[in-house]
């Protein structure tokens, strides 16, 4: 199967066959991540045990709020941005409110209402730039960048060719302005206890 495939630096790559959406969805990548952007297949590296693990946590608050209310939380859900024809992203996490976006087959096909995307050292330009850009054109509400690193959370607030940013930190409660009475602890989300399990599990990982 051709694919975009990375070289030492994430931003240069070598493009190949391109697909249509249709085809596409026909592919079997197994275990792996892949992205369709603009018909170029693009191979997405796992994120690490610590990436995994703020997700997660961040998952699983959005789904204890949800619980009982018409949105959904989904994790790593392909999502088709429709204005784009075979563009499709794979969000860490995403919260769709109109669940007619959920009734055509395969994953989202619309802009869900708020996207959360965990920085890696090989997505964090796309993430910053790209995904930022197509999530705006298509018409996500809300975006989070989140910055393992640092304990840093970029909260955008996207309103057409609008956007305005709050940073929030790993003591801060974060609201989530597209959920009303919604708020993210960043304490538990950048704890040690959820830190340490990504570094515990990231080392067992290699020693398999």
């Amino acid at each position: 199967m051709n694919a975009v495939m990375y070289d030492k630096k994430p931003e240069k790559v070598i493009e190949q066959k391109r697909y249509t959406y249709e085809e596409w969805l026909e592919l079997d990548f197994g275990d792996q991540r892949a992205e369709l952007i603009d018909g170029v297949i693009r191979m997405m590296s796992y994120g690490g045990n610590k990436h995994q693990a703020i997700a997660g946590e961040i998952f699983g608050q959005l789904r204890e709020f949800l619980r009982g209310k018409p949105c959904r939380v989904f994790y790593e859900l392909d999502t088709k941005l429709e204005e784009k024809m075979n563009t499709v992203y794979t969000p860490d996490i995403l919260v769709v409110c109109d669940t007619t976006k959920l009734n055509k087959g395969h994953g989202c096909h619309g802009a869900p209402d708020f996207i959360v995307e965990v920085l890696s050292p090989s997505t964090a330009k796309i993430d910053k730039t790209e995904k930022l850009n197509a999530y705006r054109m298509a018409g996500v509400k809300e975006y989070w960048i989140i910055d393992p690193d640092n304990k840093l959370v970029d909260a955008l607030i996207l309103l057409g060719n609008e956007c305005t940013i709050r940073t929030y930190s790993e003591d801060d409660r974060a609201p989530v302005q597209t959920l009303p009475d919604c708020e993210i602890d960043l304490a538990a989300v950048f704890s040690d206890e959820v830190l340490d399990f990504g570094e515990e599990n990231a080392n067992e990982k290699s020693v398999t």
